[in-house]
């Protein structure tokens, strides 16, 4: 991510730094009194399995709402136009649906703790230690890129040195984690998810109000850029060049079946949200209720990257001073008096340490009880993890410092994430995929799988395409076709290891492959069900239509 322009300096004063300072209180105060709660391991990991849906729903939309989606979004609709919307209604909803109706059942009758350990119910330990090492490590570094990119957006916009940011940054989230365990990351992630709102709204209504509405910014931006930037579609047939560097084939394999459904149903920052529901309907429900502020958000970060291109109708270009990151500050700068300007700054804020939150609290979980208590340190008293779990925690936050560099090499985040979730999720998720609906599937296709999957990735994106072997225009593309490859990659591979290798005993199948009963049937889900408003297949059919409405107005 590259620096903000140092021309963007916010007139911030006195009121504004005060609302910092009582939003930087209440997440103290928040991780304080959630401390109370922790008693056991699963109250700091798993907040007891006792949070109900509309928390634990709001706290899976707000983990994702970090770096990428605040800056990294809005940079995206500056530079490629309504074409951001597939990272929306393609690249997240159906995926989240498909987690709360299909795969949550097998995880949270299952009762494991993380994602990888559902692999070693599955598969055996070979796949569940890779997987939980691939998964720390993707965490740690995810979590970089959005104290990094907080640490320079501080910079730019208060005059903080950017250690400072980091440290402050880091400091906060340590704290709150470490008191309070899961709980307290999940009850702020429900603030920050209305403090987000706060910020963007005003930016979005404001800066439409700039540019004369819609149809007066669709007009400017059609006659600058051609009339499909502002189409959802145009300029995406094979062989056709655009922007993005895709085509619709590798949007909807890639975005929309490879990443996305890799991104939300194996990512264990967003899982440990639905795990921590009081029950399974509640579990099942999560992702469904927060699918439904999902569709509406690309709008709060797509249109204000909009108006910064018609206000800098050369913005990205070395002529005009500004990068595309700049889109979201540039309209702070403009158009947000003080006080607004104070609740706009909190949220950006909070959007990083939300993103930050929750990788750092998975990773906490994974690395404790996937790696040191299975493998490392077996068999001890209960309150030996717990405070195991809080030493990790803050050796995830001082390694999250050194990966925020990592990402400086990148140009921008989003690439750099997505190249991160071609590598690490992808192949976990064409495990988990084969593993849940083939019950053949044997048990050492599962860390093949893995390692074929990751590698093919690798291969083609640092050999294949940094390499120039085949030329692919974009990044992003690369990201898209390396999602492909690896998935395909992984699944050719667990096939033919399956072919020579034993299958595990349909015994020890049983709630954990598509199709065969779980050991322990939930009826208190089926009462909880009964209501037609709790049904979580109406919730995510309903998510579905709404998104499907939503892209209509894009398609052509």
């Amino acid at each position: 991510m590259q620096p903000l322009a140092e021309g963007l300096r916010l007139p911030t004063n006195g009121l504004d730094y005060a609302i910092l300072a009582i939003y930087f209180v209440v997440v103290l105060g928040i991780g304080f009194m959630a401390r109370a709660s922790v008693r056991t391991s699963l109250d700091f990991f798993l907040s007891g399995r006792s949070l109900p849906a509309w928390v634990t729903g709001l706290a899976f939309v707000a983990a994702n709402l970090g770096a990428t989606e605040i800056l990294g979004m809005a940079a995206t609709g500056a530079e490629y136009g309504v074409a951001v919307v597939h990272w929306y209604w393609i690249g997240a909803i159906p995926a989240m649906v498909f987690l709360g109706l299909v795969m949550m059942p097998f995880y949270y009758r299952s009762k494991v703790r993380s994602v990888p350990e559902f692999l070693l119910q599955r598969f055996d330990r070979s796949a569940h230690l890779l997987s939980s090492v691939l998964f720390a490590f993707a965490a740690i570094l995810i979590a970089g890129v959005n104290l990094y990119a907080l640490s320079i957006v501080v910079e730019a916009l208060l005059g903080w040195p950017q250690w400072v940011a980091i440290v402050v940054a880091g400091l906060f989230v340590l704290v709150y984690i470490t008191i309070g365990g899961l709980s307290s990351a999940i009850y702020n992630e429900v603030l920050q998810f209305f403090v987000i709102l706060a910020a963007l709204i005003p930016l979005t209504v404001l800066g439409l109000k700039r540019v004369g509405g819609w149809d007066a910014m669709s007009d400017a931006l059609s006659q600058q850029h051609g009339g499909d930037f502002m189409t959802a579609w145009g300029g995406t047939g094979i062989g056709d060049p655009n922007p993005l560097g895709a085509n619709w084939l590798t949007i909807i394999l890639g975005l929309g079946f490879v990443l996305s459904f890799g991104y939300w149903t194996t990512n264990f920052a967003e899982v440990q949200r639905a795990l921590s529901a009081k029950n399974l309907s509640a579990a099942r429900r999560t992702p469904l209720i927060a699918a439904f502020p999902k569709i509406f958000i690309v709008f709060a970060v797509m249109i204000p990257g909009l108006v910064a291109a018609v206000i800098v109708p050369r913005i990205g270009t070395p002529d005009s001073g500004l990068t595309y990151n700049d889109a979201i500050p540039l309209l702070m700068q403009e158009l947000l008096p003080n006080g607004v300007l104070g609740i706009a700054v909190t949220g950006l804020l909070a959007a990083f340490m939300a993103g930050m939150a929750a990788n750092v609290s998975s990773f906490n979980t994974v690395f404790t009880t996937d790696i040191w208590q299975r493998y490392v340190v077996k068999d001890q008293p209960d309150t030996y993890y717990l405070r195991f779990g809080r030493l990790i925690t803050a050796i995830g936050v001082l390694a999250s410092i050194g990966t925020a560099f990592i990402a400086a090499s990148f140009s921008n985040i989003m690439s750099y994430l997505q190249t991160l979730f071609s590598f690490f999720n992808v192949p976990m998720f064409v495990v988990f995929i084969i593993g849940m609906f083939w019950k053949r599937a044997s048990m050492k296709s599962g860390v093949w799988g893995l390692v074929a999957g990751t590698t093919a990735a690798m291969v083609n994106y640092f050999w294949i395409y940094r390499g120039g072997v085949i030329d692919i225009p974009t990044d992003q593309g690369a990201n898209f076709v390396s999602a492909i490859v690896g998935f395909v990659a992984g699944a050719v591979v667990m096939v033919a290891v399956t072919l020579f290798t034993a299958p595990k005993p349909e015994a020890e199948l049983a709630g954990l492959v598509y199709g065969t009963e779980s050991p322990s049937p939930d009826e208190e889900l089926e009462e909880a069900d009964r209501a037609w408003y709790r049904k979580p297949a109406l919730l995510g059919w309903g998510a579905i239509v709404l998104a499907a409405a939503c892209y209509l107005p894009y398609s052509f």
